[in-house]
């Protein structure tokens, strides 16, 4: 009997194509599914017949009490090598085996710039106003040379993050827990004295934090009300390090020229939510990850991933 995969949050409908399933077809049948299921009863009886589970991200947690619903369950695959929303332990007490694929940190360095950019040079309201008839030329662009561009975190994105910048002639400080000097100047940016520091200076902040208790909330209302006015935030990480409800605050009263945002409380995004409405935001769907090559990496690596498992030998083991 063949085994049953089911590939969830297959928005696009790509999983199946793009990349090639052909080496596990005669064992499994693959199911993409593109409904984003929003609780764990529907998401445990939708996948109550799956063997197999890829999953993208960290889109969909898998807790215990997940995980002891599905006892027919056997591979978890989630795209990247690391994943906060699994309960390892748990899986391993159900006898679930749990790998991953490898993921580039190309398409979110990108999106960041592809926000920055369309924030400073009001792309959006141009383009709206170009096609609906409206004002020709309504906004006056902020400069990227000269400015300060503050990143938190430089890490294997905040780092590619900042080699642009410098690229744009900007002035690139960065600042994190654990970030030293002697890093900093290898990157060759500034490393600020601290988060305060950064914020107050900087005319450009990037996010490129990983999400932990430390990080959590790292930007709260007291936080923000240290940018200025003049200043734009772009958040393509995690949305709990920035607090949702204090942003909102601070672009509804004018106190950022704008925010670039990727990452949501909610994911997707309830049509009511006031993410969608609220004034000088450039948001996206959570599309850092997104592109071409990325989910041919992904899921080619996870018909490797099943391959390796059908025969005895897992690799890219999570644990």
């Amino acid at each position: 009997m063949r085994l049953r995969c089911a590939v969830l949050d297959d928005y696009q409908s790509v999983a199946t194509e793009i990349a090639d399933w052909s080496p596990v077809v005669d064992d499994v049948e693959v199911v993409s599914l593109a409904e984003h299921f929003t609780d764990e009863d529907t998401l445990a009886a939708a996948l109550a017949e799956y063997d197999i589970v890829v999953t993208l991200r960290e889109r969909v947690p898998f807790p215990a009490s997940l995980l002891a619903r599905l006892p027919r369950l056997k591979l978890l695959i989630a795209s990247g090598m690391r994943n906060s929303v699994i309960d390892y332990a748990a899986a391993e007490a159900h006898g679930v085996t749990v790998c991953g694929t490898a993921s580039s940190s190309t398409p979110p360095v990108e999106l960041t710039w592809a926000l920055l950019l369309g924030l400073a040079r009001g792309l959006v309201t141009e383009n709206n106003a170009l096609r609906e008839g409206g004002p020709w030329q309504s906004t006056v662009g902020a400069d990227l040379h000269g400015a300060r561009l503050g990143l938190l975190g430089l890490g294997k994105i905040g780092s590619r993050v900042a080699r642009v910048g410098l690229a744009f002639g900007m002035r690139v400080t960065a600042w994190s827990q654990n970030l030293t000097k002697e890093y900093a100047d290898e990157v060759g940016v500034h490393l600020a004295a601290s988060k305060e520091e950064l914020l107050t200076d900087s005319d450009f902040v990037s996010v490129h934090l990983a999400l932990s208790d430390r990080t959590r909330g790292l930007l709260g209302a007291s936080e923000l009300a240290l940018l200025k006015p003049t200043a734009y935030l772009v958040n393509t990480s995690r949305a709990a390090i920035v607090d949702q409800d204090a942003l909102l605050t601070a672009l509804h009263e004018g106190r950022l020229a704008g925010a670039g945002v990727d990452v949501f409380d909610s994911e997707p995004l309830p049509a009511d939510h006031p993410m969608r409405t609220a004034p000088r935001l450039l948001a996206t769907p959570h599309l850092g990850y997104v592109s071409r090559a990325n989910y041919a990496t992904y899921y080619g690596q996870a018909v490797e991933d099943i391959r390796a498992y059908l025969a005895g030998s897992p690799v890219r083991l999570l644990s």
